[in-house]
């Protein structure tokens, strides 16, 4: 349900409006690897579509974030669900030159979004999204060490508009400063 919810809610929204501009990227290892680092864990908790055909539902994800062996990046896997219907989730982001390059879920050529660049900053990270003509960009925040806030937007014209919301929060017991020791 939730990935036809993603399909029917976002896709065909994106795919009306073209994207006109990329994301900077970056190329600042050590503040990436940081920022990456501080993904790892266990991730829990709500979010909600909140625009087109199914504004106002709400879900609930449990993620686990990881880094890739050797590589400056991230995936998360876990799921997403609505009421008693589950669904699995993924988002895996690598550094390829001086950007990111990955999929969520498994990409434009499935039911998807490739991600086609992207810029970290500190506590923040930006990837353009791209599936066919739709284009858009997710935000992932950090709010501290256990809480990260991630949104979904689509470009409409000239602006993003945010599609899709939700606030995860840390519920592993491992400190984010031990973890970016390892």
């Amino acid at each position: 349900m939730i990935k036809s919810v993603c399909r029917s809610a976002i896709l065909p929204l994106m795919a009306s409006v073209p994207f006109v501009s990329d994301v900077p990227s970056a190329f600042a290892a050590d503040g990436d690897q940081q920022f990456f680092q501080s993904v790892r864990g266990e991730w829990s908790g709500p979010g909600e579509i909140v625009a087109g055909k199914y504004k106002g539902t709400k879900f609930t994800c449990s993620l686990t974030g990881d880094t890739p062996e050797g590589k400056v990046g991230m995936a998360l896997e876990g799921s997403c669900r609505v009421g008693l219907f589950s669904q699995k989730m993924s988002a895996r982001i690598e550094r390829k030159g001086r950007s990111y390059k990955g999929t969520f879920l498994d990409g434009a050529t499935g039911e998807g979004l490739d991600i086609v660049s992207g810029n970290v900053s500190k506590s923040k990270v930006v990837m353009a999204l791209n599936r066919n003509d739709l284009n858009g960009a997710m935000l992932a925040s950090m709010k501290g060490d256990d809480s990260m806030s991630v949104t979904v937007s689509v470009r409409v014209n000239k602006e993003l508009v945010p599609v899709i919301g939700m606030n995860l929060k840390r519920v592993d017991t491992a400190a984010v400063g031990a973890i970016a020791r390892d």
